[in-house]
């Protein structure tokens, strides 16, 4: 076996170990593109050059990689990973953060390509069209808790499906009760995982579970009453099935990103030593707690918006991107987010639409929720 790649997002965390992954199983994998936003050109050089790639895709700094890599082909605009990822390939590792992964997501599908599938915004934003246009076996997740339900389901019945359950790690504030004088640096101090800024401080206010939750119902085809979550602070329960006999399969091994890849990469097939299993000559102990949804509201949110559908998960989504933003700027403090994503919500929730047709209209219901979220930032009408 031997698969070719298109890896978009290559310099996000996600991106690198997968890169990681591959120089160490070269007989496994041959990457053929890769794309990056091009904020680091450096990189995204070192990279098309270890792996010979003869592809790149940036959205800026392109006249830089262009002299960094003389034979390679350089797309660039806004478009190239939409445009790569509709290249043929065997699998397309959509590792883009962000709802701009939805287009490239639905490029690969209608190529035929399969997506591994770490962007969950795709599914978010965009979840109804993208499993209209999915075959199966087609989207393999990437994230370790849908990773952890996908192989849990493997060879079970879905009508013996009695609950998903994901676990959280909680994040940095898990045991924190006032939340209203975090700082940015504290957001970003995961006590578990190495992630990028975004999916990081969504992590710390639980945000990314509430993302989950829908991400879930989309992949698995189960109703949201039967999606719910829990805090596992020592992560290595990456996520279980409960079945209506009262068993539950769970999914375990240490905290790192590299297992959920490579299944995802290689499957029905696994990689020999992709990481490191668990330690069983070692005492461990492993505790499950209740989310409280009175500090993290987020998941409650997020259920809502994927209940009532259409444009209110893009629009839940979308708000969440320039609330973050603007916690990084500095511009809100970080019980804001959530204030704001609310107020969003709450005023768009009447006029959203009850249907996405096409990528228009996430579009427009994206560019909807950004302009009042924006407005909030602005007018300090979260305050």
């Amino acid at each position: 076996m031997n698969r070719e790649l298109v890896i978009l997002g290559s310099t996000g965390s996600i991106g690198v170990q997968a890169l990681e992954i591959v120089e160490a199983n070269p007989a496994l994998f041959t990457v053929v593109a890769i794309t990056s936003a091009g904020t680091h050109p450096q990189l995204v050089i070192e990279q098309a050059k270890k792996f010979a790639v003869k592809l790149v895709g940036v959205r800026k700094n392109a006249e830089i990689i262009r002299q960094g890599l003389p034979g390679v082909q350089v797309v660039d605009g806004p478009h190239a990973s939409t445009e790569i990822a509709a290249i043929t390939c065997d699998v397309v590792l959509n590792a883009i953060t962000g709802s701009i992964g939805l287009a490239p997501t639905l490029a690969a599908l209608k190529a035929g390509n399969r997506v591994a599938l770490a962007n969950k915004e795709s599914l978010v934003a965009g979840g109804d069209l993208v499993i209209a246009h999915a075959k199966a076996d087609q989207i393999l997740p990437v994230d370790s808790e849908h990773s952890a339900i996908w192989q849990a389901l493997m060879g079970e019945k879905k009508s013996e499906v009695s609950k998903l359950v994901l676990t959280a790690s909680g994040g940095p504030f898990r045991d924190r009760t006032d939340l209203s004088t975090v700082t940015l640096q504290e957001a970003l101090a995961h006590p578990t995982w190495t992630m990028g800024p975004v999916v990081t401080i969504n992590s710390a206010s639980l945000m990314n579970k509430g993302l989950e939750i829908i991400e879930a119902h989309y992949l698995f085809g189960v109703a949201y009453s039967q999606i719910e979550a829990v805090i596992h602070p020592q992560s290595v329960v990456h996520s279980m099935v409960e079945f209506v006999d009262g068993s539950t399969i769970a999914q375990a091994s240490p905290p790192n990103m590299k297992g959920p890849i490579s299944f995802a990469l290689s499957h029905p097939h696994r990689v020999a030593g992709a990481t490191k299993p668990i330690d069983w000559s070692t005492s461990h102990t492993w505790s499950f707690t209740p989310i409280d949804e009175s500090r993290f509201p987020a998941v409650a949110l997020a259920r809502t918006c994927g209940e009532i559908g259409g444009g209110l998960p893009a629009i839940f989504n979308a708000s969440n991107e320039v609330a973050v933003q603007a916690f990084i700027d500095g511009q809100i403090s970080f019980t804001d987010i959530f204030k704001i994503v609310s107020q969003s919500v709450d005023h768009l929730r009447a006029t959203a639409a009850k249907t996405l047709r096409d990528l228009e209209d996430v579009s427009a219901a994206e560019d909807d929720a950004r302009s009042k979220a924006s407005e909030l930032v602005k007018k300090g009408a979260h305050r």
